[in-house]
């Protein structure tokens, strides 16, 4: 409790400016500082070393060497795709061939036919024109939005939404609303005070809230950009592969594919790779692909990792990617930890969030579940509010009952011992 205490004056944007008569690098040290001290951060855990590769159990290596083993709750790979017997193939076909880099952008000497094999076969997947694959997740979101949108333009965006999709709307020079999360009055409201002539319209959301699980309303934003004469960008990042009645997403789980005019979707989340796209109209990807500097002025992707997405691709395409069993083990976990009395707040999706609401708690919290053998990720500010501080949880596919059952088992024994919650379930 000493290290709690002694932490709880430190925030993270303590360290973000520059202190008066500081030089630049001053704000370094003084985090190296705390970072080298005894009090907890919420850093403990950050940047462990895998040993071999993403599974349902993997081995980490501690910052002072120590190697142990953890039921893995913290990768995007829920779908182990990243290590599928068909994908690691593929990849390795394509280094054999193309080597392990493509040393041009993809607007000169940076595309072979894999890459326009993969382009092709998302298109098909979101039924769209085309489609553009970006080296860069992150960079997809702020090439595409800083691209179509400039000054003059209005963005309206969830306040859920990515820090991404912030950055690219930052970066535009686009005016920038913000609606309280999935609150459709608010949106409407601010549609209609929006000026006539200004029409240059986008209504931007996450399509599964990588924080909290839940899914956009995206029935009722698609009726709400007709109405007021806007475009549709869902970023799905969290959503392809899993949501919807054949894994295309959460505008297929609300029956809109048709409705949403741009298609943003992670390579790295349920694919399992690296990257980023944006499936739309013919004329919206050729205007990408030279206006979106993210895109024009990054190298291509690497040759084996489109190779293995092509195969992902496949898999996806047939429903043969593993999403029955992913929201089978899903569902499982939830039920486990409702069981067990803890807050999983609104989950719609594969991520699951255990709430905390103390930030001192959830650093000790954290520290304690992964040397204990569970790897779970730390949520709190500025991906959210100190007092919606969370653990974020991701069931992995091929993790057993046994193991749900140990991981839920021992985070419920550490999240009753720091009495996060004022009495303990049956």
């Amino acid at each position: 409790m000493i290290q709690a205490e002694k932490s709880l004056n430190i925030k993270f944007e303590d360290f973000i400016h520059t202190l008066e008569n500081e030089d630049l690098f001053g704000k370094t040290k003084r985090v190296d500082t705390v970072l080298a001290s005894d009090i907890l951060t919420g850093n403990e855990g950050l940047g462990m070393e895998l040993s071999h590769k993403v599974k349902s159990v993997s081995k980490i290596k501690e910052k002072n060497g120590e190697e142990h083993s953890v039921i893995m709750l913290g990768s995007n790979s829920y779908l182990n795709l990243s290590t599928h017997p068909k994908v690691i193939k593929g990849a390795q076909k394509a280094l054999k061939k193309y080597g392990y880099g493509m040393g041009a952008v993809s607007n000169y000497a940076g595309i072979t036919a894999l890459h326009k094999e993969l382009e092709q076969r998302i298109a098909k997947f979101y039924n769209t024109e085309d489609c553009i694959v970006f080296p860069s997740g992150y960079g997809t979101n702020v090439g595409v939005i800083s691209a179509l949108c400039n000054q003059g333009d209005v963005i309206i965006n969830d306040s859920a939404n990515h820090a991404s999709i912030f950055d690219g709307c930052r970066l535009s020079g686009a005016d920038i609303k913000v609606f309280p999360h999935g609150d459709m009055r608010y949106l409407k409201r601010i549609l209609d005070k929006l000026p006539k002539k200004q029409t240059g319209r986008l209504i931007i959301t996450d399509g599964v809230f990588s924080m909290d699980g839940d899914m956009a309303k995206l029935d009722e934003i698609t009726a709400l950009a007709e109405a007021y004469n806007c475009r549709v960008m869902v970023d799905d990042a969290h959503g392809v592969g899993i949501v919807g009645k054949t894994g295309r997403g959460t505008a297929e789980h609300f029956n809109v594919q048709s409705k949403v005019d741009l298609n943003v979707g992670m390579l790295s989340k349920g694919p399992g790779g690296l990257g980023g796209y944006c499936a739309a109209s013919k004329e919206v990807v050729q205007y990408l692909r030279l206006y979106a500097r993210t895109y024009f002025f990054s190298t291509a992707m690497p040759a084996p990792i489109i190779g293995g997405l092509n195969e992902v691709f496949k898999l996806l395409e047939n429903d043969k990617a593993g999403r029955k069993r992913l929201l089978k083990n899903t569902e499982y976990l939830k039920k486990r930890l409702l069981e067990n009395g803890l807050d999983i707040a609104h989950s719609e999706s594969a991520i699951v969030p255990v709430m905390i609401y103390d930030e001192q708690k959830l650093f000790m919290l954290y520290d304690e579940l992964r040397k204990a053998g569970v790897y779970v990720n730390i949520v709190t500010y500025p991906a959210v509010r100190r007092k919606e501080c969370r653990l974020r949880l991701c069931a992995m596919k091929d993790l057993t009952t046994k193991q749900i059952d140990t991981a839920v088992r021992i985070i419920s024994e550490k999240v009753y011992k720091y009495e996060i919650y004022k009495t303990k379930a049956v």
